[in-house]
């Protein structure tokens, strides 16, 4: 089986902080592709074929990088590795959480979710090409700019380039205890707007109609669709509406979020938020948006796939379904598998505090169970290198609402 050397952590973590002190918020593209310019760089040293694809709508540009194709592979379904450079943080993060190594861990925005994830897959292609290794099957890496807000720009090249691939492999963080994920819930996203009766609340109180008081009543009828047991939930944020204390209010509304197991029961929370009447006859109700990504099911494929990385893994890989979105959703209607959260072992803190900590080498830190330097299978190389642990947590508005995940 071929074998790929992939190096230190060290000198892994210390190539990783470049990344890091490159801030890359979503919505700031030349900063996301000053990044995308720098991996493209070292892709193409490597001698990768290259596809950078210009961005639009005010987001960066997406980037495709393939192994060189022999013509023996030429036939051959490849392996896609996707990963996303851009994140939560604004611009100027990084003055109040600086990138540091303490102890056993590195902290920086964006570490976490998800550039460690990101360049890892980054080293692991471009090792795999520099030292000649002939693999099964061709690779190909995916590089995004939006994923962050629901990968916009991305998603119909997310669908095509996974739909032409025999796996996708999702580089985001593992689970707290290092497991892949084989499920994830659908994503939907739904904006409520509440139209009232202005009136002055003190002199003219009976005249209006509040769309605050409306809308307070519609959100306790959206948490009623909550439904644990059957792995449904809907949350409600951010919310607002008024104008002063002293005026009925003549607006409001709401953001929703759902998220659902199954396709079936996608269809009909969307159809019962876009079906919400007015409890008060004098206000009206208009609910805007739909399923954002279905969810990724548990299958036949990906559980074949779990099983291949679990026999590589040289170590207990465990799996789990977990409730955040991710671009390997987007894979489920051509049957894509998501072990996409391959380990890496990273460990997210539960208390999920503002930093992004990735810990650089403890000797000596493994690789499927070889220390780091020794031979990998470069079906393994990249799922288990660095251990990591923190959470991202975004801190506006914009970055929150926006993301899907």
């Amino acid at each position: 089986m071929p074998q790929t050397q992939v190096g230190t952590s060290e000198d892994m973590l210390a190539e990783l902080a470049g990344w890091v002190r490159q801030e890359t918020p979503t919505t700031d593209a030349a900063a996301v592709n000053v990044l995308m310019n720098q991996a493209e760089a070292g892709l193409a040293q490597a001698g990768a074929a290259i596809t950078r694809i210009p961005g639009r709508d005010g987001y960066g540009d997406n980037l495709l990088a393939r192994t060189p194709d022999p013509s023996a592979a030429r036939n051959v379904k490849p392996v896609l590795m996707i990963g996303h450079l851009d994140t939560v943080w604004s611009h100027g993060t990084l003055g109040a959480m600086p990138y540091r190594v303490d102890g056993d861990r590195a902290h920086g925005p964006g570490i976490y979710d998800m550039k460690a994830g990101s360049f890892i897959a980054f080293h692991a292609f471009r090792s795999i090409i520099t030292q000649g290794v002939r693999t099964g099957r061709p690779i190909t890496l995916l590089l995004t700019p939006d994923e962050e807000v629901g990968s916009p720009t991305s998603r119909t090249l997310i669908e095509q380039e996974g739909t032409a691939s025999e796996c996708v492999l999702i580089m985001e963080p593992a689970a707290t205890d290092g497991s892949c994920v084989t499920a994830r819930k659908g994503v939907g996203r739904f904006a409520l707007h509440v139209t009232g009766v202005g009136a002055h609340a003190g002199s003219r109180f009976t005249d209006g109609a509040s769309a605050i008081v409306e809308l307070a009543r519609q959100i306790e009828r959206i948490h009623a669709m909550v439904d644990l047991a059957a792995g449904i939930t809907l949350n409600v944020a951010p919310v607002w509406g008024g104008s002063r204390p002293n005026v009925i209010a003549a607006d409001a509304g709401c953001e929703i979020d759902l998220r659902v197991p199954t396709i079936e029961a996608g269809t009909q929370l969307e159809a019962a938020l876009l079906a919400l009447q007015p409890f008060d006859p004098r206000c009206t109700v208009r609910v805007e948006g739909g399923m954002n990504r279905p969810p990724m099911q548990e299958g036949p494929a990906n559980l074949a796939l779990y099983e291949r990385a679990r026999s590589l893994a040289g170590f207990q890989l465990g799996k789990q379904h977990r409730g955040g979105g991710s671009d390997g959703i987007l894979h489920r209607s051509a049957r894509r598998a998501d072990p996409g959260r391959p380990r890496l072992p990273r460990r997210r803190s539960p208390r999920q505090p503002r930093t992004h900590p990735v810990a650089p080498a403890r000797p000596p830190r493994r690789v499927a169970g070889r220390p780091l330097g020794d031979p990998v299978n470069p079906w393994t190389a990249t799922t288990t290198l660095p251990a990591c642990c923190s959470a991202p947590g975004a801190t506006s508005r914009n970055a929150c609402t926006a993301s899907p995940r």
